[in-house]
């Protein structure tokens, strides 16, 4: 009994310790944070910046010496001239030969600088490109993040009403009961009950779905239990209105990343240009060679050939009453001299430099360096492009964070003004001097009113982040 006692203690603790686990609420720092570690796209951009780092190690490489080492070794089988006498027979020569090479360019048109600079210049654009792609999720973050939060209060504007209209049904009933109201108007608060509660159920729902798309943002994989916390006090904290276009552009200018990835492509298109042009220039490299050599046979000898058949005499060998038969017989190795002294006696080396000169090559550079420059030409259209885009992007979010606070402002007077107007018509209904369907009205007109004042203060609120995106200020502080 006591082990069934204990495990039901730890069950409890588990369940205790799960349903903790599971009410962890995210901040947008949080949001923002995990979305960039984890997000796949800005993963393949770190890829890329490491592609680009070994792009560099490469054009580095270039300033090297190249160094080769060979070796090979041949057998030659059959009617080969004897490697001492010079007389031909059949034997089986075996030829080895051992060599390196070193060779460096002395000069190439300036092209192996240039092209560690561009080397350079692409870590750059690459890490350019992945904080280009951190920003961007960071914004889209906060836009899902505070359009969790307009949700979450729309459904609590949407429960509020529903309890207050559940309330006023029960004050109808005893209204009915006294004949201050006519049933019709009981059953006009009683369909009013059902369209609040089918209001808060896609309430619900939309807020649900919001939930979702900002899990699948951030690539949760466990994503059911997924909240954030309920910070509605979020402010112009940086005062951003307090500048002017002008000075938010020309902030703009130095800190966008997007402009700064523009002018680093138009320094590499600058360096295509300088490499394609030292085609155009001669070339210098120096060499070095070192090479060594050894060969030896197994040599085929007998008695007497018979004489008869001319096929198998290949010839005489000076000095001895021997012939080189061509059947085979016993071998007899036969080298002019041992192995390793031949590789000592046979080394050579050679060395120099060589100098190439373009003459005509078909048109291949010049349309190359043609082909650069074009690209250079749009690489500086991109980057105009670009500036007056940011110019346009920068009048346009201060425009409609001045639009939207003004509409959150005018939103906030109106709720002001609906409220009043519904406590005046709750009062007249109280005392039968107004009918249910212009109360249900007045109703209805609070609830859009709270909701307006939701929607504009968060549409306000995002419109304030972009504007300090612009501005240099990050969404979340590092």
């Amino acid at each position: 009994m006591k082990k069934i006692n204990y495990l039901k203690i730890a069950f409890v603790f588990l369940i205790g310790f799960s349903s903790q686990a599971q009410t962890k609420v995210w901040t947008l720092e949080e949001c923002v944070k995990y979305a960039v570690k984890n997000n796949i796209s800005i993963k393949q951009s770190e890829l890329d910046t490491i592609s680009a780092n070994i792009n560099r190690k490469s054009a580095f490489g270039s300033f090297l010496p190249t160094v080769n080492l060979n070796a090979n070794h041949s057998w030659n089988v059959g009617l080969n001239q004897d490697i001492t006498t010079g007389l031909l027979r059949n034997q089986t020569t075996q030829f080895s030969g051992i060599g390196a090479n070193v060779g460096v360019d002395i000069y190439k048109g300036m092209q192996n600088q240039n092209t560690l600079r561009k080397a350079n210049l692409s870590i750059v654009a690459s890490k350019y490109q992945v904080l280009k792609m951190q920003e961007d999720i960071a914004l889209n973050v906060a836009n899902a993040f505070l359009q969790v939060l307009f949700n979450k209060e729309n459904l609590k504007v949407q429960k509020e009403q529903l309890a207050i209209n559940e309330k006023q049904f029960k004050r109808s009933e005893e209204l009915v009961k006294a004949g201050s109201i006519p049933r019709g108007d009981l059953l006009d608060v009683k369909a009013t009950v059902a369209s609040n509660k089918q209001n808060m159920i896609t309430a619900e729902n939309t807020l649900l779905i919001s939930k979702l798309s900002l899990a699948q943002l951030l690539q949760l994989k466990e994503f059911w239990d997924f909240d954030v916390i309920d910070d509605t006090n979020i402010k112009d904290e940086n005062n951003i209105m307090s500048n002017t276009p002008i000075a938010i552009y020309a902030k703009a200018k130095e800190s966008r990343t997007e402009l700064k990835i523009a002018q680093t492509n138009l320094e590499i298109a600058e360096k295509d240009v300088a490499i394609s042009k030292g085609a155009y220039q001669p070339t210098l490299s120096g060499f070095y060679n070192f090479n060594t050599r050894a060969s030896y046979s197994d040599v085929v000898v007998g008695s007497t050939p018979n004489l008869a058949d001319p096929t198998s005499v290949v010839g005489f060998v000076e000095g001895t009453n021997q012939n080189v038969l061509r059947p085979n017989s016993s071998p007899v190795l036969g080298s002019a001299a041992p192995v390793m002294d031949q590789f000592s006696d046979n080394k050579g080396h050679s060395f120099g430099a060589q100098l190439s000169i373009p003459v005509f090559n078909g048109f291949s550079v010049r349309n190359n360096v043609e082909r650069s420059k074009v690209a250079l030409e749009k690489s500086k259209i991109a980057v105009e492009k670009q500036e007056l885009d940011l110019q346009r992007n920068v009048y346009t979010a201060f425009s409609d964070a001045k639009g939207a606070l003004n509409a959150h402002e005018s939103s906030i007077v109106a709720l002001e003004s609906r409220e009043e107007a519904y406590n005046y018509a709750k009062e007249k209904y109280a005392v039968g001097l107004m009918n249910s369907f212009d109360f249900n009205q007045s109703q209805t007109l609070l609830t859009n009113a709270q909701s307006e004042v939701i929607r504009t203060k968060y549409d306000y609120i995002f419109k304030i982040k972009i504007l300090e995106f612009y501005f240099g200020i990050p969404i979340i502080k590092n």
